[in-house]
């Protein structure tokens, strides 16, 4: 009986969430170890069906790169990234559009599985993200930028919301393959956490979640940093605390608040059901990147608490 009473207050700390949010949109990036064990793959189905269910608006953008790096290597491709950013040839783009297509067919039928009605989508589907050519700026030793050509990066010019609207009021759930294409007609490789950020910002959605390898952003003695605001964020960055693949993710994260996306969120992906732990309960599994950061009185010992 005991156990059945826990199950049941479980529920009810979730409720106020469920009544907040219902309606709204929460944009996933869905990639990593989180996309590559079979039981953490499980969870992610049937959280999105969850949420889906209790009348939320998933909307997932997925990554690749350790598939597409595997695949390149195959191939005798070499992979290099500049800024958590992967140098994209020709023969590189190729690849990762294959492997981003066979991702984005197995996640549909992973939540078709699980009773969610999913669409794949690529950013090229009815020009939902349009692209142009990423010229990357980079220091070098003595502090002087400079552009650095990085390939068929790209940066998103503009979004398109109406097709994922339009499924989202059919009720089905978009899933999106992050390759964007140009107004000349030119595919670019998208990084995931960019093209989950813009996305967010042109649906104006509640959530950005971008679940990660780690346990979210820490500090220089490597503890984790539960609540970050952008100007904190900004010079953990400068000075090369945030580095690395961290870097888009957390820089995604403060353009998304910017855009007027309400919360953002970096979730450790290898907890089981992360998402619904990071939605559903006072304490998050993550950081919480924030335009300000909350009011003494809202923590207690360091732990963030949700209002």
């Amino acid at each position: 009986m005991k156990d059945l009473i826990q199950r049941a207050e479980v529920l009810i700390e979730a409720l106020p969430y469920i009544r907040r949010f219902h309606g709204k949109t929460i944009v996933i990036k869905y990639g990593g170890h989180a996309m590559e064990s079979e039981e953490l793959r499980l969870g992610f189905a049937e959280d999105v069906v969850l949420l889906d269910l209790v009348g939320i608006n998933p909307v997932i953008v997925h990554g690749g790169g350790p598939q597409i790096t595997e695949l390149i290597g195959k191939l005798g491709l070499k992979s290099r990234f500049v800024r958590g950013m992967r140098v994209t040839d020709e023969a590189t783009m190729e690849a990762a559009e294959m492997v981003l297509q066979r991702i984005n067919k197995d996640i549909v039928a992973m939540i078709s599985r699980h009773g969610g009605r999913a669409v794949g989508l690529s950013g090229k589907d009815g020009n939902l993200i349009v692209s142009r050519k990423m010229r990357m700026m980079v220091r070098d030793e003595h502090g002087r930028k400079s552009s650095l050509d990085i390939g068929l990066v790209g940066e998103v010019d503009e979004i398109n919301p109406d097709i994922i609207r339009t499924l989202e009021a059919a009720k089905f759930i978009p899933v999106i393959a992050p390759t964007g294409v140009g107004r000349d007609g030119q595919t670019y490789n998208i990084n995931a956490d960019v093209a989950a950020g813009e996305i967010a910002a042109a649906l104006k959605a509640e959530k950005l979640i971008l679940l990660s390898d780690v346990e979210g952003v820490k500090d220089r003695d490597g503890r984790l940093i539960t609540t970050l605001d952008a100007a904190e964020a900004r010079r953990l960055i400068s000075r090369n605390v945030i580095h690395e693949g961290m870097i888009p993710k957390v820089e995604c994260c403060i353009d998304a608040l910017q855009k007027g996306v309400a919360k953002t969120h970096i979730v450790d992906g290898r907890v089981r059901h992360a998402v619904l732990l990071e939605i559903f309960t006072r304490i998050g599994v993550g950081t919480e990147v924030v335009q300000r950061r909350a009011r003494v009185s809202e923590l207690a010992g360091g732990t963030r608490r949700r209002v």
